[in-house]
């Protein structure tokens, strides 16, 4: 069931460019929704406009089938996940996490009880009596998404809340809220530029680019199967190796490219272009270490160790142009 679609989306401020531009995408109930872009790609507005915190120009928003455009961000059934935290400062953690039950008037039985259960789950139970500015940053963030989730709502909407913290605290971090989606059978709609956090995360992936949408599919799809250069580009670290204008040979109703020392023949998808270029991702390669009849020779500029694995820098010649080529050892 698809419990959030937006139809032709159009967002501009102040009469300028357009920020999103005919938009339309559907989140089923469920998912783990990411959306990933570079700065200035209209992400985050996305997830304001979801939750009623900014207007659009034109289209539709519906939520659980019902038209939304005109119904008050209190009256949607949303959760918001911030960056910042957002914590009250006067309010102690307890306090913090009862806030939004409170302000419903449910039973202080009720609430006692879902607060404790909620942070159980998220392992700040012990911290129930302590202020915000008694926290660390991963612990404030604990409270924050816990604040979100003890509300049970329909949908969790999270704007880079991982962001602010360190790696070992986002590592923990992410794998936690991979476990809070299954446990809740949570629909989160989720804005990160982190790849690793897109990939790890998501059920489905938007990729956005000024405000257009790139792909949606799921995290295999888009790394193994994406559309266009700008997505096989955007994911993968480091990014995907590009050769351009590679000439097409024709054989016994075949088509190759030569390259590499090497005859490579194409799908039948390709329709008849006359060239193409070529995408191979750095972990794609191999390194021989003989002289071989296939492969070609690079000229190595630097390496960086990441670890288990080296990531080398090289430079390669090839029909008088000088391509950057990146792979892994």
């Amino acid at each position: 069931m698809a419990l959030v679609n937006l139809k032709n989306i159009c967002k501009t401020y102040d009469n300028k460019k357009l920020v999103i531009d005919n938009l339309s995408f559907t989140v089923d109930n469920n998912d783990f929704f990411v959306l990933i872009g570079a700065s200035g790609s209209g992400k985050t507005t996305i997830l304001n406009l979801i939750a009623g915190l900014e207007d659009i120009n034109s289209g539709e928003i519906y939520i659980n089938d019902v038209l939304s455009n005109n119904i008050e961000p209190k009256d949607r059934d949303i959760a918001m996940v911030f960056q910042n935290y957002a914590l009250y400062p006067h309010m102690t953690v307890f306090e913090n996490l009862a806030f939004a039950l409170r302000n419903k008037k449910e039973n202080k039985k009720e609430i006692k009880n879902r607060v404790v259960e909620i942070a159980e789950k998220l392992r700040i139970d012990k911290l129930l009596d302590r202020k915000p500015a008694q926290l660390s940053g991963g612990q404030k963030q604990r409270v924050a998404i816990g604040r979100a989730i003890v509300r049970n709502p329909k949908i969790f909407l999270m704007d880079e809340p991982l962001s602010n913290l360190d790696v070992v605290l986002r590592n923990q971090l992410r794998k936690e809220l991979k476990q809070l989606h299954k446990d809740f059978n949570a629909t989160i709609i989720y804005v990160t530029h982190d790849q690793i956090e897109a990939l790890s995360l998501a059920t489905k992936i938007m990729v956005l680019k000024d405000g257009h949408i790139e792909q949606i599919g799921t995290p295999i799809e888009i790394f193994e199967n994406p559309q266009n250069q700008f997505v096989a580009q955007f994911l993968g670290t480091p990014k995907m190796n590009i050769i351009n204008n590679l000439n097409i040979n024709y054989k016994n109703n075949k088509k190759f490219i030569n390259i590499f020392n090497q005859e490579i023949e194409l799908p039948n998808i390709i329709s008849k272009p006359q060239t193409i270029n070529l995408g191979i991702r750095p972990e794609n390669f191999i390194v021989c270490n003989k002289k071989s009849d296939i492969g070609t020779r690079v000229s190595i500029k630097y390496a960086e160790l990441i670890g288990s694995e080296y990531i080398i820098y090289s430079k390669m010649e090839y029909k008088n142009n000088i391509y950057q080529i990146v792979f892994n050892i």
